[in-house]
């Protein structure tokens, strides 16, 4: 019979210390602060049927489709009801605090920073020769060859050559800044001059530039930028002193 080994709440807070988790917790319990005092302040409420629809997301985002799996998850965290009632309930408040305080700068921030999310459908070839990518690029630019044929012939990864160097559809943050600045420069479809980097000289076909729109996942995705940044303010300027009574 397996012995059963007890870990006590001052051993789970010398692990937090020795794993150097600390500052991270201390961030988790300054936000939750810093939420309920601001939500309070501004008299946002929360009603019984946002923490009921909020438990069923957080029910659905965990898969926990049954009562078992729900208390199985809840012994697995250490949750008690009340405290899982809370967890909800923090979410909730939170969210709504974000929407009460950046509902109305999301777009004027879109239009600011619409730049950046701007996406690139291009295809790339990677040489190891400078002048043999321009022999290539004036090559294509003359018709005489297609990039489709450059990629089948230079390419070597098996899947990304069948592709024809096609990279999908690409954000700026997923370019080095030296691609990204050309690529977003240019005027699709249109091949640019081969680009230098660390990894070679790369030839890239630029297909399309998709400008953005401000739908719901990134109006969600801004208000969540916004909402962080203010957070991140706030816990800097708040004076924090820890006592652990842990040995």
């Amino acid at each position: 019979m397996l012995e059963v080994l007890t870990v006590s709440s001052d051993e789970i807070i010398y692990q937090i210390k020795l794993d150097c988790q600390i500052p991270s917790v201390v961030e988790g319990i300054l936000t939750r602060k810093i939420i309920a005092r601001a939500a309070g302040k501004a008299g946002i409420k929360v009603e019984p049927e946002e923490l009921q629809q909020a438990a069923d997301g957080l029910r659905l985002m965990n898969k926990l489709t049954s009562a078992d799996a729900t208390w199985s998850w809840l012994q697995k965290h250490s949750l008690s009801l009340d405290e899982f009632e809370e967890l909800v309930y923090a979410n909730v408040i939170s969210s709504k605090l974000a929407q009460h305080l950046f509902a109305e700068k999301v777009e004027p921030f879109f239009v600011e920073h619409q730049l950046n999310y701007a996406q690139v459908v291009m295809y790339e070839v990677v040489l190891d020769d400078f002048d043999f990518a321009m022999e290539l690029f004036y090559a294509l630019a003359e018709g005489e060859m297609s990039f489709p044929e450059v990629a089948h012939q230079y390419i070597q990864d098996t899947e990304t050559r069948r592709a024809g160097g096609y990279k999908g559809v690409l954000s700026r943050t997923d370019l080095k800044p030296e691609i990204s600045a050309a690529v977003f420069a240019a005027t699709p479809p249109q091949m640019i001059k081969p680009i230098v980097t660390s990894q070679g000289a790369h030839l890239i076909f630029v297909e399309d530039i998709i400008l953005p729109q401000l739908d719901e996942m990134l109006r969600s995705k801004i208000l969540s930028i916004l909402f962080s940044e203010w957070l991140k303010q706030q816990i800097e300027q708040q004076e924090v002193e820890i006592v652990l009574n842990s040995k």
